[in-house]
């Protein structure tokens, strides 16, 4: 399979004479119903065009019907989250020649006069908020944001102020190289009042960098209610953190997450980390997300009732497990979460009681883990903390 993917703009496309060559020497030919709309006048009288639209696997097989070479008209730089590593995926043993123009975030940063050396370009469109999360959390200098109808220039305003990003300003074109073509610098606050034209995309530049202790203090969380001092407290926070590997895993599940500290620190530590947390009290609920905001750590799966429960197959499949809250219930916890560990799947727990020692212990035992770390720390006037690490013993 040979494909040809040209990235035009918004407007009537200058191909080059090479390109119109190409063009008229083939018969097939697709894209988008606004590619079309532009390129229609330079097809050939009796071409055959496939419309890129959904379901795609009713592209891919009109593609797999065509013996000849195909011409796909594609938006901006079809390499830059664009159709050609759509097709790549698809078909890793085709010939794909893409021919790209600019992109939308080009053109916009161009029209802004914007310094783009250090700019960082992430996809909202059709996807969740992880990648913008996760960019946000690193505060990048410079963001680019391709965007869809739902995660627009206002809702992402919004989830900004949501979490304290307030140190961003933002920059928006929209319908660029169109007839309503628009390019303006907005402060986010009225960013959220606005509406937009339905193409748009957005820069984020960062005014001053927001700070962020190494490890969050004691009281930069809410507690519960008449137990202020019921948290994992940082240093042990961070001790708990390197035992579960937190700069090197995928995902983490924290069971019994209480005021969210664990899950916090380790989205902080590791913003591009998938967080699941647990917990049973539902006023932890509310807790866990203004500590959220507070720290400016959106993106972490709230997951509210008994633990034991839940139906844990929708998730992912954690390569850290943090015990924080049992009840009491240790043994049928080890015996819920045996059939979603894999080989490099590390279980920590911070235990106070004697009892909590024993039972991690045992329940390592009945599903063939092997205690590899155990350290107990006395801060201040606070109960000893024993801090476990447990993980399936080495073949080699």
């Amino acid at each position: 399979m040979t494909f040809y993917v040209i990235g035009i703009g918004n407007k009537k496309p200058n191909f080059t004479a090479k390109q119109q060559q190409n063009i008229l020497d083939t018969c097939v030919f697709s894209g988008g119903k606004r590619h079309y709309e532009l390129v229609k006048d330079y097809l050939p009288k009796n071409h055959q065009w496939i419309p890129i639209q959904s379901p795609m696997q009713e592209v891919f097989n009109a593609y797999e019907e065509v013996t000849a070479s195909i011409i796909v008209f594609a938006s901006g730089n079809p390499l830059f989250y664009g159709f050609s590593n759509t097709l790549k995926n698809k078909y890793p043993d085709a010939e794909i020649v893409t021919t790209p123009y600019f992109s939308s975030i080009q053109l916009l940063a161009n029209a802004m006069n914007i310094n783009s050396n250090q700019l960082q370009t992430i996809s909202v469109h059709g996807r969740t908020w992880k990648a913008l999360d996760t960019i946000l959390i690193q505060q990048k200098e410079c963001i680019g944001v391709l965007t869809d109808a739902d995660k627009n220039p206002a809702t992402i305003a919004k989830r900004l102020l949501e979490y304290g990003y307030d140190n961003y300003k933002m920059f928006v074109g929209e319908d660029i190289e169109g007839e309503e073509e628009r390019f303006q610098e907005i402060i986010l606050k009225e960013a959220t009042m606005m509406r937009f034209h339905s193409l748009n995309c957005v820069i984020l530049e960062k005014i001053h960098h927001r700070p962020i202790d190494f490890g969050v203090r004691n009281t930069g969380f809410k507690g519960l209610p008449g137990r202020p001092k019921m948290i994992t407290k940082m240093p042990i926070r961070l001790m708990t953190l390197h035992y579960l590997n937190i700069l090197t895993i995928d995902t983490i599940w924290d069971i019994g997450f209480c005021t969210g500290s664990i899950s916090i620190e380790a989205k902080l530590k590791n913003p591009d980390i998938t967080v699941v947390a647990f917990e049973k009290r539902p006023e932890c609920e509310a807790i866990m997300i203004e500590n959220q905001k507070r720290l400016g750590v959106p993106g972490i799966q709230i997951v509210m009732g008994d633990f034991l429960e839940q139906n844990l197959n929708r998730l992912p499949k954690p390569d850290a497990i943090f015990i924080g809250g049992h009840g009491g219930k240790l043994e049928q916890l080890f015996l819920k979460i045996a059939p979603f560990l894999h080989q490099k799947t590390s279980i920590v727990i911070n235990a106070v009681k004697e009892s909590s020692i024993l039972g991690f212990k045992q329940g390592c035992t009945k599903i063939g883990y092997t205690i590899t770390e155990e350290n107990t720390i006395t801060l201040d006037t606070h109960n000893p903390i024993t801090i476990l690490k447990a993980e399936i013993p080495s073949r080699f």
